[in-house]
């Protein structure tokens, strides 16, 4: 098995996890980041086949219901068009392992046009900032950064496959850290920058832990990114994140993403929390 991707083509829209997909919940599961950047690859080739009319769409929304387990075993990927349109499309992609949906993801696609002139506003995630300091520039680039050991919290395959640079040391429910993989998201085939970006998101859950995960539980459920711009060029994707548990075993974990140029949109993830005694 190659171990140089997350996963291997196994057949037509078909998917063998490598284990390097594998989760930091249970190592025998896939970790939910890189099968986010799968369905999204998905997405580009659905699009890339078909023939279509009308200015160039680009995936400025995309959300993940998580229905099961996610077994680390070969997957299939299945994309619709739901709403059809010349400047705004729904697509829908639904991931099934062994013949049951897994994963349930629909993707905005909106018109491409020239807004420069107007562009500008942005934010961070729940405290405000998005760089430490609260102005929402860029953050500090990841070659100045040194690596965390992230497998000193957590175990799996995915998690030993990145490279996490945190901004300034992690803290109890917020963190600022980039994360980079040297690995391809599919053997042998090309990913868009936005596929290979959004595969680094669903980390954010793991890069700003409130509790120990040895003693408490708080997977995410869903995962929802909005985009006000598509991400540019590089490996890495920048996380400014914030984690907040409630009193009634929810927890939010919001994220302001960035690539190297700046803030790129934000991601939103529901977490489920209990005592793992």
């Amino acid at each position: 098995m190659n171990i140089g991707s997350y996963y291997e083509p196994a057949g037509e829209n078909r998917y063998k996890p490598t284990t390097q997909a594998g989760g930091a919940w249970d190592p025998e599961e896939q970790h939910f980041s890189p099968l986010g950047g799968l369905v999204v690859h998905a997405i580009d080739r659905f699009a890339a086949e078909r023939p279509r009319s009308g200015g160039e769409l680009l995936l400025s929304r995309v959300s993940f219901d998580i229905l099961g387990r996610l077994a680390l075993d070969e997957c299939e990927i299945r994309v619709q068009t739901l709403r059809p349109g010349r400047t705004i499309e729904l697509v829908e992609a639904v991931v099934l392992i062994g013949d049951r949906p897994v994963v349930r993801a629909r993707a905005w696609l909106l018109n491409a046009g020239d807004t420069a002139a107007v562009a500008g506003g942005g934010g961070g995630a729940g405290d405000g900032k998005s760089d430490g300091n609260g102005n929402g520039d860029k953050l500090t680039p990841p070659e100045a950064l040194a690596s965390w050991l992230m497998t000193d919290v957590w175990p799996g395959g995915y998690i030993a496959s990145v490279d996490v640079r945190p901004v300034a040391p992690p803290q109890p429910g917020r963190t600022t850290a980039w994360v980079g993989t040297e690995l391809d998201l599919v053997a042998g085939q090309s990913s868009s920058r936005l596929a290979s970006f959004i595969a680094l998101v669903d980390t954010a859950n793991g890069i700003a832990v409130r509790e120990s995960p040895t003693e408490w539980m708080f997977p995410n459920v869903d995962l929802t990114v909005h985009l006000h711009r598509q991400p540019v060029a590089g490996r890495w994707t920048g996380l400014d994140t914030t984690v907040t548990f409630g009193p009634t075993g929810q927890g939010v974990t919001s994220t302001v993403l960035h690539d190297a140029a700046g803030p790129v949109g934000y991601a939103e993830q529901i977490l489920t929390v209990r005592p793992l005694t």
